[in-house]
């Protein structure tokens, strides 16, 4: 349906990542005029960087694997993936209110032309619970994307949304804006939906909320900046746990400057769903090459890897802090030249990381990668030298004094010779022996913020009351109402799962 006019609208969504456009189809779907605001050329956030795991229970797929669950206890198991003082944040009645909504996002998806292989084990999961979307995540923004479209939605790109109007009575009315530069307003009759994502590349919202220290770390989708979280504060919506964090971990970078690019075009789904209807009937291993692929596009390395004596090296060839140690290893690496780092592996470690169960990066009990896959895979991010010095002339910028006077302080800390400059302890074997392996570079990164604005069970945002904002919504990262979200597949499935809902709801709680 058309809008009345180009600036009046039942819904406006602002974002249009997993839960902007889940929520944007759902009132399309429901008969609203729809907006979508999106700040980006193209739609994505942080769903369409993701690997694309669906963590939900009571499936299709688990009933045909003969796999017996209940939500009851995979509500129980959420809260066995974060530490006990995390989890004592949690918003347990949330969560496990969405949990009971997830097999039926699954459903929906697949209405939208999406396949999923699974279901995979994760521990401590007791069942399997894990739905991989085929070929990738980026097929979530295709089919939801086209969906929209067909559905006669709006959506406008490089619209970067300033500010929440509100009428004299408070109710959220509409969104002030700026398109290509120009102020735009738009009016929404039935509410505004927040769809924005986290605030990990947010360094003063990080230093205010987790300490000065972590300023520098960014977020692991540069475009994340908690643009409605600001919205959401300045419209008297209360914020929860906005000290956490999943990380900050490592992470091997990109290839090249489409760092999130995957085997499937913005338009047209066809593709999606011919990998989809192929996959289902293909060898284990050749499903697992697919996601082996994935694991080495933009993965983090094992904390193994150091517990086993692999060092790390700044661009110069130097160590520069305590690999053992986290987070200050991840602050160390976003205080050196280009924020990156570099993993230096020996004969040894290369030979122990080339087989189970000792791997560089995984999906849990999905696929693993090696070594060899990354020298396979990632030759961009993968050296290999006879010597030290034959690995810095490959790599190129390393100095080979440097590296080597590395290598050599730390055997002698390993032989009892001297301690560790950075207070290392523990290591019991040396670097020595060709051939190398430079893995990198690496940098440090926020995965996601678990901070959001409080929300009920209509996904409408409450104030410091607990009174709902009329006219107000959040989804996905903005909206996680204080839950805890931890373990693979549940923040897309949070985000698809509360979108789905909130376009919904806003159909039927909207005044219109």
């Amino acid at each position: 349906m058309a809008p009345t006019s180009e600036n009046e609208f039942d819904v406006v969504v602002i974002g249009a990542g997993g839960s902007g456009l889940a929520a944007a189809i759902a009132a399309a779907d429901a008969g609203g005029r729809v907006l979508v605001l999106e700040k980006r050329p193209e739609p994505g956030g942080t769903t369409g960087i993701a690997v694309g795991s669906f963590t939900a229970s009571g499936t299709r797929q688990q009933r045909e694997k003969e796999v017996t669950d209940s939500v009851e206890d995979h509500a129980v198991d959420a809260g066995r993936f974060p530490p006990a003082d995390i989890e004592s944040r949690n918003n347990a009645e949330l969560r496990a209110w969405f949990l009971q909504e997830t097999a039926e996002t699954l459903v929906w998806l697949e209405k939208l032309g999406l396949t999923f292989t699974g279901p995979f084990p994760e521990p401590p999961n007791r069942a399997p619970r894990l739905h991989q979307v085929v070929p990738g995540a980026k097929a979530y923004i295709t089919a939801m994307f086209l969906a929209l479209r067909n559905l006669a939605g709006t959506i406008h790109f490089n619209a970067t949304a300033e500010q929440l109007l509100r009428d004299g009575a408070g109710r959220v009315i509409g969104v002030e804006t700026f398109i290509d530069g120009q102020p735009r307003r738009f009016m929404a009759s039935r509410g505004v939906i927040l769809a924005t994502g986290d605030y990990t590349n947010n360094s003063a919202l990080i230093a205010e909320h987790k300490g000065e220290g972590f300023r520098q770390v960014e977020g692991i989708n540069p475009h994340s900046t908690g643009d409605g979280h600001r919205m959401a504060l300045e419209a008297g919506v209360e914020l929860l746990n906005m000290d956490v964090t999943y990380g900050p971990e490592l992470r091997f970078i990109a290839d090249s400057h489409e760092p999130f690019k995957q085997w499937l075009p913005g338009e047209g789904g066809w593709i999606s769903q011919l990998v989809g209807a192929v996959i289902p009937h293909l060898p284990g291993w050749v499903t697992h090459e697919v996601l082996r692929r994935m694991l080495v596009t933009w993965q983090h390395p094992e904390n193994a890897l150091f517990a086993d004596g692999a060092i790390l090296v700044n661009r110069e060839g130097a160590r520069f802090v305590n690999e053992k140690a986290s987070p200050d290893r991840e602050i160390a690496i976003s205080d050196q030249d280009d924020k990156v780092a570099y993993l230096l592996l020996d004969a040894r470690l290369i030979k122990r990381y080339s087989a189970w169960p000792h791997y560089v990066s995984t999906a849990p009990d999905i696929a693993y990668a090696y070594v060899a896959d990354y020298q396979r895979l990632r030759p961009d991010l993968t050296t290999t030298g006879v010597s030290l010095q034959d690995l810095c002339d490959r790599r190129g910028g390393l100095d080979p004094d440097k590296l080597e006077a590395s290598v050599t302080a730390f055997n002698r800390y390993v032989a009892g010779q001297q301690t560790d400059p950075f207070r290392r302890t523990g290591d019991k074997h040396k670097l020595e022996g060709g051939p190398w392996v430079l893995l990198g570079p690496v940098k440090a990164f926020f995965t996601t913020t678990e901070g959001g604005a409080a929300i009920n069970q209509r996904l409408q945002c409450l104030d410091t009351q607990g009174q709902p904002i009329a006219g107000l919504y959040a989804v996905g990262q903005v909206g996680l109402g204080g839950m805890i979200l931890w373990g693979h597949g549940l923040h897309i499935a949070w985000a698809l799962t509360s979108g789905r809902l909130a376009g919904e709801l806003v159909m039927k709680n909207g005044e219109g």
